[in-house]
C-alpha cells in the first residue's frame, strides 16, 4: 500500500464489508448489489495509481454514493 488511492479503496472495501454484515441478511441479492461499488473501487484504485487522480476520485465518490442509495433502499 503505497499511494493514497490504496488507502482510500481499502477503507471503502472495509466499509462495504461492514455494510453487508450489518444491514443485510447475507442474501445473494444484497451481495450482487454491493459488487458494483466494489468493482468501482478496484477500478478507481488502478486508475489512480496509473496517474489519473481526478477520474479515480470521481469513481470513488460515485461508489460511495451508490452504497448510500442502496442503504437508503434497504432502510
Amino acid at each position: 500500500m503505497a499511494s493514497a488511492f490504496d488507502f482510500l479503496t481499502v477503507a471503502g472495501f472495509l466499509g462495504i464489508l461492514l455494510v453487508y454484515f450489518q444491514y443485510t441478511h447475507r442474501d445473494m441479492r444484497a451481495l450482487t448489489q454491493l459488487m458494483i461499488p466494489i468493482i468501482g473501487l478496484a477500478v478507481s484504485n488502478q486508475i489512480g495509481n496509473a496517474g489519473q487522480p481526478a477520474f479515480a476520485l470521481i469513481l470513488i465518490v460515485a461508489s460511495a454514493g451508490y452504497v448510500c442509495l442502496v442503504l437508503k433502499k434497504w432502510a
